[in-house]
């Protein structure tokens, strides 16, 4: 008798960031059609600001049973939200250029009070929301019978996080606007009782909220990178780390949280059981290379349609980059060195560093490739799931090498081209 195992369970938490989260749009697209994922299970999905947009599209897709459709539905509402048309166009350039001279203070911000209702882009928004999202299908799940859905907001007067959330509230286009209602831009939004801001201020994105699901896995979008190569020295890069490292506190605190839980069960210091559950965290970040830095934060505000449908593609990349990562891990995890091979493009190189026996990363003999990989699947060499795996321009796994009596900490990166593996390298942490 066969016995099948049950999929993975898997919660997607989507950070905001304004125009750049047209990146997750091709981050969820990717992932979710593609048939090496249907292993997992989406348990869960939140989003805070543009990262709740893509979350609650992928959402409605995926409680309409069209898990294939969700990368067309959000490409479809990036599409109609790029500036179209000269008067667009121009309002777009003129509003990101605003953006850039108040960075350098050289053009005082406008209140969106000072701002007619009527000429701003609160009913415009809503109408753009309210074109993909059926909201009238949308009710309480009470019974837990759909995958979670948690957005992100903060309650301006009180200062209180809140979060939207699909089993005790009624989501409707109020609480996208509550979640995406950036302060520059448009007047805090009042609904279920409160007077809410854009979720950029509360939880970029909601992580805890997910594990109520109990996930195997949460998989973060993030779009605020996480390190930067050069100390920022001009107004707009310090105006631009600014913004991304307030968009990532509460994201850092709250996967330090669960990282911490892990490692404590890892060592014996809690038992499993109750509130205290493994969950493997895996980042999908933002590569920093295809933003326009001259723009610096302003970009967020971006909606020309070349910038979106290049995020887009970006997105996918890095999904099927994640993906390949993944596969990788399975045959790691297998201790197949011929399905790891496998998985290098033509002319990959290998290069291991001390603690690991050296190989050069000029040698291309398969058969020494094949013997070293062998080799290494012998030792006392695992993952280490209570740290997070990070993808960016390239991946990043946190290994631990046992022997003489102690563990040692240790990184593997992989450079990808599409699903396969061009360059490997294993050295010290």
């Amino acid at each position: 008798m066969t016995v099948s195992r049950r999929p993975r369970r898997v919660a997607i938490a989507c950070q905001g960031g304004g125009s750049h989260t047209a990146f997750t749009a091709g981050v969820l697209g990717g992932l979710l059609e593609a048939e090496e994922l249907r292993r997992y299970e989406v348990v869960g999905l939140s989003g805070t600001s543009g990262g709740a947009i893509c979350a609650l599209l992928a959402w409605q897709a995926l409680t309409e049973g069209d898990r294939a459709g969700v990368g067309r539905r959000l490409e479809r509402f990036w599409r109609d939200n790029a500036a179209r048309g000269l008067v667009d166009r121009m309002a777009n350039a003129a509003l990101v250029s605003a953006g850039v001279l108040q960075n350098l203070d050289l053009f005082p911000g406008i209140s969106p009070y000072l701002v007619p209702k009527a000429l701003g882009g609160a009913d415009v928004f809503r109408a753009l929301v309210s074109r993909h999202v059926d909201f009238e299908a949308i009710g309480t799940d009470r019974e837990g019978a759909l995958p979670l859905l948690v957005l992100g907001a903060v309650d301006v007067l009180s200062g209180r996080f809140r979060a939207f959330h699909s089993r005790r509230d009624r989501i409707g286009v109020d609480s996208v606007l509550a979640s995406a209602a950036i302060p520059q831009l448009f007047r805090a939004v009042r609904t279920g009782g409160g007077t809410y801001w854009d979720g950029l201020f509360s939880q970029n994105p909601p992580v805890r909220d997910l594990l109520e699901v109990e996930p195997d896995e949460i998989w973060v979008i993030q779009i605020n990178p996480t390190a930067i190569e050069h100390e920022p020295r001009t107004i707009v890069q310090i105006a631009d780390r600014r913004n991304e490292l307030a968009g990532n506190l509460s994201l850092y605190q709250e996967l330090a949280f669960i990282e911490q839980t892990d490692r404590l069960l890892d060592e014996g210091r809690l038992r499993p059981g109750g509130p205290f559950r493994h969950v493997v965290v895996r980042v999908l970040e933002l590569p920093r290379r295809v933003l326009p830095r001259r723009l610096g934060p302003a970009s967020k505000m971006n909606r020309d349609d070349r910038f979106l449908r290049r995020l887009i593609a970006e997105g996918r990349a890095q999904a099927d980059r994640f993906i390949g990562a993944l596969e990788f891990e399975r045959a790691f995890a297998a201790r197949d060195a011929t399905a790891i091979l496998a998985l290098a493009a033509p002319g990959a190189t290998l290069l291991a560093e001390p603690p690991f026996p050296p190989f050069d990363g000029r040698e291309r003999d398969p058969a020494k490739l094949h013997a070293f990989v062998s080799d290494l699947l012998t030792r006392d060499l695992r993952i280490d799931s209570s740290r997070k795996q990070i993808a960016q321009d390239r991946v990043t796994w946190t290994l631990r090498l046992s022997g003489e009596g102690r563990a040692q900490e240790c990184v593997a990166q992989a450079d990808f081209q599409g699903r396969r593996i061009t360059h490997l390298r294993l050295a010290r942490a």
